[in-house]
This record gives C-alpha cells, structure tokens and sequence, in this order.
C-alpha cells in the first residue's frame, strides 16, 4: 500500500515554520499560510497595490517572514516589490519546477502546495538583482543604433 502524500511529509521536520506562498495570477493571486497559522490558510487577493498591501499585512498578522511566489509572466513584479517592502524575505520560483505533481489542477491547491513545499526547505529562488539594478534595466536604452 502507497501512502499518501501528506503522510510522506508528516516525517520530514519543518525548516521555514514562517513560509507563505503565492500562485500569482493577472486578476487574482491565491496566497497560502501554514494551517496552524489561520483558520482559513489559502486566500485570494486583488491585484491593486491595496490588496497587495492587505496581503502583507495578513503574512504578517500570520507570522510569516518568507514567501515564495510562483509567476509565469510579469504579474509577479508588483507583489515582490510590496512584499519586500513590508520586510518579507521573496524568492520566485521557476514554474516548471514546483507543477511536476499530478492532480493538482486549481489555483487553491497550487498555492497550498507552494507553501508546503517552501515550508520543507524544497524551493529554490530565480535570481532577482538587488532593487537599484533592477531598476536601472528597467529604463530603455537611447541614443544612436550602433550600426548607423
């Protein structure tokens, strides 16, 4: 007999007890606490910078202090930059590596999912430049074409 996920896991000790995660989404992004931590533990949130900001304040209300984000466009940009912000420490996960898990097909349990993975120490972060840097890419670049 197989057992179940969640059992497979019961033996693994908790390395981030504070790990929230996001599935971000363009309209909506679902966001995932430790069960212990909320009675309702997954939440979705506008994409406003006011929703995002009540977003931090619910980790914080949580106790949360890292959050892993998953984003296949730019729609992650915003709330890493509110979260960091607010004093969370942000990493964004590549989505190719945390969806190889069958069966999970909403974005309710892709969040949860998320949270449980970064609360095992099992996610790694994409590098992200330090927020000067960042912001010095985001400007385009002017002045002459090089080949004229």
């Amino acid at each position: 007999m197989s057992r179940s996920v969640s059992a497979k896991f019961g033996d693994m000790p908790m390395v981030v007890p504070g790990a929230a995660a996001i599935d971000i989404g363009s309209t909506m992004h679902m966001a995932a606490v430790n069960s212990d931590a909320d009675d309702r533990p997954v939440r979705a949130f506008g994409t406003f910078t006011g929703d995002l900001h009540d977003m931090a304040r619910w980790f914080k209300a949580c106790g949360v202090t890292r959050v892993a984000m998953e984003s296949t466009g730019v729609y992650w940009i915003p709330a890493f930059e509110v979260l960091e912000e607010h004093g969370f420490q942000v990493i964004l996960v590549n989505a190719r590596y945390a969806k190889n898990v069958p069966g999970r097909k909403t974005d309710v349990n892709d969040a949860a999912w998320l949270q449980r993975l970064h609360s095992y120490g099992l996610l790694r972060g994409s590098f992200r430049p330090k927020a000067g840097v960042a912001t010095l890419r985001a400007y385009p670049k002017f002045g002459p074409r090089p080949d004229k």
